[in-house]
């Protein structure tokens, strides 16, 4: 009998193409649809009747496996992954408390952008110039638009980077770090570590010395395991307390973990004026309309426990990057520091066409994207995310695009990265 039931089991769960590890989402998934009124998507018996298909282990994670081609169905379920279920556990809510900055629109209809959000993974398209929105684009209905409002929040963790030395150039302007030149030689927790008394400057173009130990170009992980779920304390621990921990030669090397020793030396300099900080950044300056979700690792801060993802919605995105652009355009402290990160950029070398396409720069200098391909004439701070997330900023001609991506790859779910994104910088609109 027990026999049976088992068989039974395993028979349920891989008729609905999901892994043991998903049922508990696909129970919450299912309610999420219920509770928010998408009853065609339910049977009589509360369960899901969509095609949700995971064919393998590593598309049974957050993120959707790059190589995938996912139907409607299964885009759904992961839009629910990314932007609506439950991450309280490891996501914190951060709420706008004055007014927010409202944009001016003087809308443009681009029918190249409306055909690529048709089939691709696009949730939404955000063109800005000249004080000005230009484009507004939601996914269509029939692809993801009507599970989409100017209230979801998109998640990233890479977009989340370069949000991070933004808000290290205010701590430096506040006081509470010398600059970029400063070296990270009081900060405990990475003592006897590769890292240990390098400049932040390295810290910002990621350019360590670390690739012995992580390299996320080679095969999506790293010799550190899973170091994303784990304070800074714990990772240093397990894999940087020996004498065989030793810095390599400097080069660009992207991984996440890095931004995450950022962001917490940041915290350790700020210290008990973190949260206030933190305000002063996104509601002074930025001045967000609805709440942000940041990330932490564990409940202990002494242990480095800041997680640089963000969840945001896609005008408060266009907000952070205005915020970014104006610093720029009217020198102002961050602004300066802006200026620096840009002069103090480092080539890519091999690893540019490691990445994908929409992100695939020359340049990269403090967590930003730079030197774009046929763009060399335009000073623009990028930011990428997997999927397909982009955020542009020419900050010398004031033009702005978000684009929030569900999904990205080299076949179906690829988008004209060309027109969608480069172009529009050319000459603008």
């Amino acid at each position: 009998m027990k026999k049976i039931f088992i068989i039974l089991t395993l028979s349920l769960l891989a008729s609905n193409n999901l892994f043991a590890g998903e049922w508990s989402n696909q129970i919450k998934f299912n309610k999420w649809l219920s509770e928010n009124g998408y009853n065609q998507y339910l049977t009589e018996q509360g369960s899901s009747n969509l095609n949700i298909k995971i064919k393998n282990k590593a598309l049974s994670g957050t993120n959707i496996a790059y190589h995938s081609n996912p139907n409607r169905d299964t885009l759904i379920y992961y839009l629910w992954k990314y932007s609506y279920r439950d991450r309280s556990g490891h996501l914190k809510e951060f709420k706008p408390t004055n007014s927010s900055y409202d944009f001016k629109f003087n809308l443009i209809e681009d029918k190249y952008v409306k055909k690529q959000i048709k089939t691709k993974g696009i949730l939404s398209y955000l063109y800005y110039q000249d004080g000005q929105v230009l484009i507004d684009e939601f996914s269509p209905k029939e692809q993801l638009g009507e599970f989409l409002n100017n209230e979801t929040k998109f998640y990233s963790m890479s977009m989340g980077k370069s949000v991070t030395s933004y808000l290290v150039g205010h701590a430096i302007c506040e006081g509470y770090i010398e600059g970029v030149d400063a070296r990270v030689n009081d900060w405990p927790i990475i003592k006897d570590s590769l890292y240990h008394d390098q400049k932040l400057i390295n810290f910002l173009n990621m350019n360590t010395g670390d690739q012995k130990y992580i390299d996320e170009f080679e095969d999506g992980t790293s010799k550190l395991g899973a170091y994303e779920d784990r304070d800074i304390a714990t990772t240093m621990r397990s894999y940087f307390n020996d004498q065989n921990t030793k810095k390599s030669k400097e080069r660009y090397n992207y991984n996440g973990f890095v931004t995450q020793l950022i962001l917490n030396y940041m915290k350790f300099k700020i210290g008990e004026d973190y949260d206030k900080f933190y305000s002063k950044v996104f509601n002074d300056k930025i001045k967000i309309k609805n709440s942000i979700r940041y990330g932490y690792t564990s409940l202990n801060e002494i242990w480095g426990n800041g997680h640089p993802n963000i969840m945001a919605t896609r005008f408060d995105y266009l907000r952070i990057a205005k915020a970014i652009m104006d610093d720029y355009q009217n020198d102002t402290c961050v602004g300066k520091y802006l200026k620096e990160i840009y002069k103090r950029r480092i080539p890519k070398g091999s690893k540019e066409n490691e990445e994908p396409a929409f992100n695939r720069t020359k340049s990269y200098g403090g967590q930003f994207h730079m030197d774009y391909p046929g763009l060399k004439d335009k000073v623009i701070f990028g930011m990428g995310g997997y999927g397909g997330n982009a955020i542009l900023i020419d900050v010398e001609n004031s033009r702005i695009l978000v684009v929030n991506s569900l999904h990205y790859n080299n076949t179906k779910y690829k988008y004209n990265h060309k027109k969608l994104i480069l172009d529009l910088f050319k000459k603008g609109k």
